[in-house]
């Protein structure tokens, strides 16, 4: 079984969707910002024992994020699912940023997932199909989070992209929407929230979505 790449392997749903491909067999690869984040990810794959490799990469910068990527595919293989997890999450009003300020997080937000997409997704057309997730949020706009609010309708409209250039080649593009924090133990427990990764990663080509919601609701 082909391996996959999580970029943003935080504690919370990057590395619960780490573990969740790893319990399947997967080699995974965690990509994070700072030496500790990559090795507290490591650490969590452990008890699997499928093959790991654990690189440093800042998603804002467009080279160090393509050398991570081939990296891990040096190490690995070419991954047949790559999962965009980084965000800049932070309360902001409109007005309340520079427009320097709203580049720099629209470039963790937004862009880090396009550098990501355009490094992996055409070679997983080559070679047949993968999948290429992006973790959204904000299906509605709030007030109080407006960058955040921006970013996550651009990823959404990305997925839409990715869908219209590589998914005749069988490369499926997918967000998942969370609409709540993010805690254990509760109804948006990361563990919960990797489960859709995972089936969207396996479901048939006739069945694909493109958009699933993980609310209060589900389960």
């Amino acid at each position: 079984m082909s391996g996959a790449v999580v970029i943003g392997a935080g504690p919370g749903i990057g590395q619960a969707v780490a573990r969740r491909f790893a319990r399947e067999g997967m080699a995974v690869a965690v990509l994070a910002r700072t030496a500790q984040t990559v090795r507290a990810a490591e650490a969590a794959l452990a008890p699997f024992g499928v093959p790991t490799a654990g690189l440093r990469a800042d998603s804002a910068d467009e080279d160090g994020l393509r050398a991570a990527l081939d990296a891990a595919a040096e190490r690995l293989g070419p991954p047949d699912a790559v999962v965009y997890n980084a965000a800049v999450v932070r309360a902001d009003a409109v007005g309340d940023l520079s427009a320097r300020e709203h580049l720099d997080t629209y470039a963790v937000n937004v862009l880090g997932a396009l550098t990501a997409a355009a490094h992996t997704a055409p070679g997983m057309a080559a070679r047949g199909g993968g999948t290429f997730i992006v973790t959204g949020g904000m299906p509605r706009a709030k007030a109080a989070y407006a960058s955040l609010s921006l970013g996550k309708a651009a990823v959404r409209t990305l997925v839409d992209l990715l869908h219209l250039e590589y998914g005749p080649a069988n490369v499926h593009a997918a967000s998942v929407t969370v609409d709540g924090p993010v805690a254990a133990g509760t109804a948006f427990d990361p563990d919960l929230i990797a489960e859709h990764y995972w089936h969207l990663h396996t479901e048939p080509r006739e069945r694909w979505r493109h958009e699933v919601l993980h609310t209060d609701q589900a389960v």
